[in-house]
């Protein structure tokens, strides 16, 4: 295998589970400069999604390519989270005005266009949703709760998950014990008021 198809298939490895979208960084970790990486863009080889955001065109871009920049963005360890999960579960009304992303408490907080949230999420508080990580959505119900969203809109949005079958009651019993007291009040409330 020739160094070039080498470092196509080491890009292709990173951007495959990314819906195939990859950062300048990544690219260049798979041996590709930036006079390449701008060659390919010309070729049509590589779609620019953003500033240092790549997509590779055998890929159709995603409807949710503005996530996928953000997380990009977040770096490896962020998560999409907050309004932005519960719009991605698709059991909201409120369109969010910003795109949130939960990093670790130990990570930058500089990110042009994102609405940062510093927090040491469980291996269990994250799934894969289109592609990208994100907050459970038991995980994002509290999430909405600390930072303040009406209580009714968190709670209308755990009646949809039970209902449409993408959470279990014993999902949001477990994330209630693991949170603040007037989390665990809404959470368990919206568990007692489900009626099906």
């Amino acid at each position: 295998m020739s160094l070039s198809s080498s470092n196509h298939r080491r890009l292709y490895e990173k951007a495959e589970p990314q819906a195939g979208y990859f950062t300048a960084q990544q690219a260049r970790q798979a041996g590709f400069t930036r006079q390449l990486i701008a060659h390919h863009v010309r070729s049509g080889l590589f779609e620019r999604s953003a500033h240092g955001i790549y997509r590779l065109s055998r890929f159709p871009a995603s409807a949710h390519e503005d996530l996928i920049v953000a997380w990009l963005r977040g770096g490896s360890q962020s998560v999409i989270s907050h309004d932005s999960a519960m719009a991605l579960y698709g059991l909201s009304d409120l369109i969010p005005t910003e795109i949130h992303v939960t990093i670790p408490r130990t990570g930058s907080r500089r990110r042009p266009g994102i609405r940062l949230h510093t927090s040491q999420l469980r291996p269990e508080d994250i799934t894969h949703r289109e592609g990208l990580p994100v907050t459970t959505i038991a995980r994002t119900a509290a999430d909405l709760v600390s930072r303040g969203i009406q209580d009714w809109l968190v709670v209308q949005a755990i009646h949809e998950a039970l209902m449409r079958g993408l959470i279990s009651k014993t999902e949001i019993e477990r994330q209630a014990n693991h949170s603040p007291a007037r989390v665990k009040r809404v959470l368990m409330g919206a568990l007692a008021s489900y009626r099906r």
